[in-house]
């Protein structure tokens, strides 16, 4: 990324409104919407800014994200290491410590029992013990890390 480039999207951050809706008009030769979220009107700006920075160079900016990602998961499926998460059987019973509570799941056919309710996902079970995003498995101890 060339440096006037990251210069433009570094100053976003802390640009005020005023200034962010005067880009919009420049790069979209629009106005912005009604009451944007100001999150995602920089992000909207940061890719206006690196799609017309890059339009023509190599090609598009989804096609550079595209190569990008197309090469990142040929790498992964190259021998990297992945985990792997092992699906317990059928009435096994998950515990975990949280915060000095016991929690208990057991698994279903078709999904898992919590709290006397069921849930298709176990990451939907730690969102609800801990309040956060989680990835269910990870927070079980379900994820085995493969070798090469």
């Amino acid at each position: 990324m060339n440096n006037d480039v990251l210069a433009q999207i570094t100053a976003l951050q802390t640009a005020p409104f005023t200034q962010l809706r005067k880009l919009w008009r420049e790069l979209y030769k629009a106005e912005l919407p009604e009451r944007p979220n100001r999150t995602w009107a920089i992000n909207q700006l940061t890719y206006r800014i690196q799609e017309l920075a890059w339009d023509g160079e190599t090609g598009t900016l989804e096609q550079r994200l595209e190569a990008i990602a197309n090469t990142r998961i040929r790498k992964n499926l190259n021998g990297k290491r992945r985990n792997v998460i092992q699906r317990p059987l059928v009435g096994t019973r998950l515990s975990r410590v949280y915060r000095g509570i016991e929690y208990q799941v057991t698994v279903l056919n078709d999904g898992f029992a919590f709290d006397g309710r069921k849930y298709q996902s176990l990451s939907r079970i730690a969102q609800i013990i801990t309040g956060k995003t989680w990835s269910g498995p990870a927070f079980f101890g379900l994820i085995v890390r493969k070798e090469k």
